[in-house]
């Protein structure tokens, strides 16, 4: 289940919440004054990185000239 950020109108407090994406929109109230007066905020998705992409592919675990 995705993970949304959103913004209350009311108290001006950030907040995430999970919820599936046909309901990213319905019934999202303010956890801090319980205001629905709540906008959904643009967020980037940054994909982790595991194995040999995160470590550049290198043996020592960065990106340098030890694979020659």
């Amino acid at each position: 289940m995705p993970t949304y950020e959103y913004v209350c109108l009311a108290c001006d407090r950030p907040f995430e919440e999970r919820r599936p994406l046909a309901a990213i929109e319905l019934g999202v109230r303010c956890p801090s004054c319980g205001s629905d007066r709540v906008r959904r905020r643009f967020s980037f998705f940054t994909p982790g990185r595991s194995g040999e992409a995160a470590s550049g592919g290198c043996a020592c675990g960065g990106v340098c000239a030890c694979r020659s």
